[in-house]
């Protein structure tokens, strides 16, 4: 499976299991480990969660459903909230999150959004917590350009390895200003909400006429070409969720798939790039 390589030398896979929602109802608690499980045993070792997804019911879903594995084999993310991203409550939100998750460490730990905590402090939280190896490596979710860049002129802000925002067919804001930043700077971007799956983002991408076709030509739902297109964008992972083994099983065929050149451009043509700088979409 194709890999993306972090500035620390972390290598990770260029689709991971989102987890957002995953652990929120006890009668799908099976299916949705049986479907992380199937993930994990056909390739993907990366998997993101948070503190915020079920107060933590996420965390405690995937502690379980990753029990028989390799912990070494695996890249575990998740996300302090802002009002635990300061020195009063950052290293007790992570040791709420190890315990929860079932682990010594995690991979990658990302500030949420930001919150009232001046940036420089949260920083150096992060930085505690990587050197007394309850976390390997940090990042940020939902940081715009001019965020990224009061954090990267901060003392050790270069640290900082990926930023997780939403980006998918319909929404293709960063791709103006955010994107072309973090790309100069070997700094990928996650794609979370890859298959659009908030509502109202959709923005009727799934009956779209372009889309419709282009997925009749490559013999796949209109979901696999979502997750297709993210995929085909450079310097990107996508996290779409998938509570379910036969979703499981359609991301991960996507794959073995590929979008063509014309196919690529009638996509950006129906749906097209920014022109100007928008700002960053958040669910």
């Amino acid at each position: 499976m194709k890999k993306i390589t972090l500035k620390n030398g972390d290598k990770l896979t260029l689709l991971g299991m989102g987890t957002w929602f995953i652990g929120d109802n006890a009668h799908y608690r099976q299916e949705e480990i049986a479907a992380l499980r199937y993930g994990i045993e056909h390739g993907i070792n990366l998997i993101d969660t948070a503190e915020m997804y079920g107060n933590g019911r996420a965390e405690r879903l995937i502690g379980e459903a990753i029990a028989p594995y390799d912990r070494n084999s695996l890249y575990l993310i998740s996300k302090v909230l802002p009002n635990n991203a300061n020195k009063r409550k950052m290293e007790q939100a992570c040791n709420n999150s190890l315990k929860a998750l079932n682990t010594d460490y995690l991979d990658m730990y990302l500030y949420h959004w930001r919150g009232t905590t001046p940036l420089a402090e949260t920083v150096e939280c992060l930085e505690a917590l990587k050197n007394k190896g309850k976390i390997k490596a940090w990042g940020v979710s939902n940081f715009d350009l001019e965020d990224m860049q009061e954090l990267l002129a901060l003392p050790n802000g270069n640290q900082c390895q990926l930023n997780e925002v939403l980006f998918h067919l319909g929404s293709r804001g960063i791709e103006y200003a955010l994107k072309p930043y973090q790309d100069k700077l070997a700094i990928p971007t996650v794609a979370y909400c890859p298959l659009a799956q908030a509502g109202s983002l959709q923005r009727n991408l799934l009956r779209h006429p372009e889309v419709t076709t282009i997925a009749e030509e490559l013999n796949c739902t209109p979901y696999q070409l979502l997750l297709l297109f993210v995929l085909a964008q450079p310097n990107m992972i996508a996290i779409p969720k998938a509570g379910q083994v036969r979703h499981m099983k359609e991301n991960i065929a996507c794959l073995d798939m590929q979008l063509t050149q014309q196919q690529l451009a009638r996509l950006n043509n129906a749906f097209p790039s920014p022109t100007h700088r928008i700002h960053l979409d958040i669910v």
